[in-house]
């Protein structure tokens, strides 16, 4: 049991008073002064009570919540508990329905949009009501620039949806460029008094899919530049804090991404209004399995119950993120090529598109003999897990399914990051397939060492505990293969790796040919001391036409860098201690510079934080790098010190990391050795103001104090 104290607010006999769950994970029973009032059993799905009729008027009320994450559940770690928000509201018996506003954009163009929003009254008093709903529509700058009005008798008891138009002049149109966000404000009078007031922000967009012009985005085509990422925040666990969720849309989006899958399962809220925010396109997924689940204990034991519960909530809750694209019904479904996967594939595409017809339906297909076709055509997108290979004519494997299915739009809804290039390729070259997402954009708890050791997993893989396959590692830091990457998605870009002359862990010599989900043994430096004039591998990333590489001053040639070369190069070096150079050229122009220098031991400790300045909201959040350098201010890649962190003011240490695969070091004690010369801090706030002092110290080293300031 997880009790909570609830004090009624003042004046709030007579309404009704809700109580929604953003996410408990999973199984969740919740009491309301001792008496049960039902139970949610999807763990990544909100849900809301009413409970009006449990509450002690102006007493002191108790709220329990018990979880039973039990058994085998999750093919991942899911975290466990209320790792979501809690909202408790006291509203009107004549009010606006959970969710029960539905905006659109049935009609774009640059010089006028439709916008029609529908909303749910209820009137859940003892009389009739003369109702009235006025909503203002305002711009991305608060101006209004609509206001559209209805009035209706609503008898005790019963529920109206109003079904409004508005035209919005040379509208700013929402995307990945210009996340323009409008915001409907609706008021509902129940006679000449105001009962209600919800706020709801949606973009003006406009979305198609073809196999000619691929996906259209205000009718310009986007190829998706996507990546997958599992529910966890790292460090915090399954924590999802509003901060916590926008940094992670703000490092993708920093890393060419313009588009996430939320894989396997509907994200936070706070997820999707950062998406619509910084602009970033979303899959929005409801499942892993449904009737035949793929561990003892998950989704499969529930679904015939309460798949259209938990499709309801996903869709009235998300249907007005402009971010949401696409509508994922599922997730590698192990009765995909049966009558019976069919027939549920069609239940649960008609069931959304009868509260939501705007968006496109997918699901995400691995191979598996038999037919598939029958699933795919159920779907308005085929998403395609692993979509390697090809035929003997050596047409690729998206080729031959074209050939034999031209009227179907694809996309990779999974990619192995060893197969970045060809994946991406396909995009570039064939319109009817619109995106790649990689697994995983980010990495992740559980699945452990699936990026290194691989396949088949075992015991004997301990301590291995993170993926280790995510472009972006569990703290946030790009990984190799993010920088390779960027030359595949961006122009003029440039980095340099080097392949150590003995692996970076132990290898698996049992690992299957088919498990692909590691990048190439690279790091990021330059000290191989006993390697002296020993032959090394550099390898250089780049979107440059050519790369001339130095060694301590000294050309090692040039070479092109393009299409042809897999936007990449690769020189044998011997090594010397020093500073290897990568210069980028466009012809004679020189376009980017990087260089790794060899580090000497560490003299100081570095400390970076993404924010100085957080809300005293008991919320917020800063991620302070730490970084171990040498006298000369370079990083020592080879840095493991043991870090110890104190903090005075009004914040608390939530969690320490360093993406060290194969660490068991605890994620919440003050202490964290770093790993490749980094390590993490995240702070939170209070609901006090005032200056927040971190420090840190390390045997050796001076120690370093940061200051922050919580307003």
């Amino acid at each position: 049991m997880v009790p909570q104290n609830v004090y009624h607010p003042c004046g709030a006999k007579g309404k009704r008073v809700i109580i929604q769950f953003d996410g408990v994970y999973m199984n969740p029973t919740v009491f309301i002064n001792g008496a049960n009032i039902g139970q949610h059993p999807y763990g990544y799905t909100s849900f809301w009570y009413d409970i009006t009729d449990k509450i002690k008027f102006g007493e002191k009320n108790l709220v329990a919540v018990e979880v039973k994450n039990e058994g085998q559940n999750s093919r991942w770690y899911s975290g466990s508990g209320i790792y979501r928000h809690v909202w408790l509201t006291v509203a009107d018996p004549v009010r606006i329905a959970q969710w029960g506003t539905a905006v659109t954009t049935p009609d774009v163009s640059a010089s006028g949009a439709k916008i029609n929003i529908k909303t749910k009254i209820l009137n859940e008093g003892s009389d009739a009501q003369k109702v009235s709903l006025i909503i203002r529509i305002l711009d991305p700058n608060g101006v209004e620039v609509g206001k559209i009005q209805k009035e209706k008798d609503i008898k005790a008891g019963a529920t109206f949806e109003f079904d409004q138009d508005a035209e919005i002049q040379s509208p700013k149109l929402w995307s990945c460029e210009v996340p323009a966000l409008y915001t409907a404000v609706a008021e509902v009078y129940a006679g000449m008094h105001v009962v209600d007031q919800e706020r709801s922000t949606f973009g003006i967009r406009k979305l198609s899919f073809d196999t000619q012009n691929g996906f259209m985005l205000n009718g310009n085509s986007v190829k998706l530049k996507g990546g997958c990422f599992h529910n966890d925040n790292g460090p915090l666990g399954g924590k999802q804090y509003d901060r916590a969720e926008e940094r992670k849309v703000e490092l993708l989006k920093a890393s060419g991404y313009n588009a996430i899958r939320c894989s396997h399962n509907p994200p936070s809220p706070a997820f999707l209004a950062a998406c619509d925010r910084l602009g970033m396109l979303v899959i929005d997924e409801a499942f892993d399995c449904w009737k035949y689940g793929k561990n003892a204990y998950d989704y499969h034991l529930y679904f015939n119950d309460w798949w259209k519960r938990d499709i309801e909530s996903m869709v009235t809750r998300d249907r007005n993120h402009p971010s949401v694209i696409m509508w994922s019904i599922g997730n590698e479904i192990p009765e995909r090529t049966t009558p019976e996967g069919v027939d549920e594939a069609k239940m649960l595409g008609n069931y959304i598109k009868s509260i939501d017809n705007t968006r496109a339906i997918t699901a995400a297909v691995n191979y598996s003999p038999g037919d598939r076709d029958s699933y795919f055509n159920t779907l308005d997108v085929g998403g395609y897990n692993y979509a390697v290979g090809g035929d003997n004519n050596q047409k690729s494997f998206y080729e031959t399914e074209h050939e034999h299915a031209p009227g179907r739009i694809m996309m990779g809804t999974e990619s192995y990051p060893w197969d970045a290039f060809g994946s991406w390729m396909e995009v570039e070259d064939h319109p009817y397939v619109i995106g790649d997402f990689v697994w995983t954009a980010w990495d992740y708890m559980g699945e452990a060492s699936i990026g290194w050791l691989g396949y088949q997993q075992g015991a004997s893989f301990y301590p291995w505990n993170l993926a280790f396959c995510g472009d972006i590692d569990i703290c946030g830091w790009k990984r190799p293969q993010s920088y390779y990457r960027d030359a595949l998605w961006k122009t003029d870009q440039l980095s340099i790796f080097i392949t150590p002359p003995k692996p970076s862990f132990a290898l698996n010599p049992l690992i299957e040919p088919w498990s692909k989900w590691n990048w190439v043994d690279a790091v990021a430096g330059w000290n191989w001391k006993g390697y002296e004039n020993k032959p090394i591998t550099v390898n250089v990333y780049s979107s440059c036409k050519e790369v001339e590489l130095f060694l301590n001053g000294k050309s090692l040639g040039k070479k092109a860098t393009d299409r042809s070369t897999k936007f990449e190069a690769a020189w044998t070096v011997p090594y010397q201690a020093g500073k290897l150079t990568a210069i980028g050229y466009d012809g004679d122009k020189k376009v980017n510079t990087a260089e790794i220098i060899t580090a000497a031991t560490p003299t100081q400790i570095k400390l970076t934080a993404d924010r100085t300045e957080l809300k005293a909201d008991n919320q917020d959040l800063s991620y302070i790098t730490i970084q171990l350098l040498d006298k000369a201010g370079i990083l020592n890649p080879n840095a493991e010190n043991l870090l110890r962190f104190s903090i005075t003011g009004p914040a608390t240490i939530v969690g320490v990391g360093n993406a060290n695969p194969r660490s068991v070091e605890s994620n919440q004690l003050p202490q964290r050795k770093a790993w490749r010369g980094k390590c993490l801090v995240i702070i939170k706030s209070t609901r006090k103001a005032g200056e927040i002092k971190l420090n840190v110290s390390a045997s050796g080293l001076s120690n370093k104090t940061l200051s922050l300031q919580s307003k």
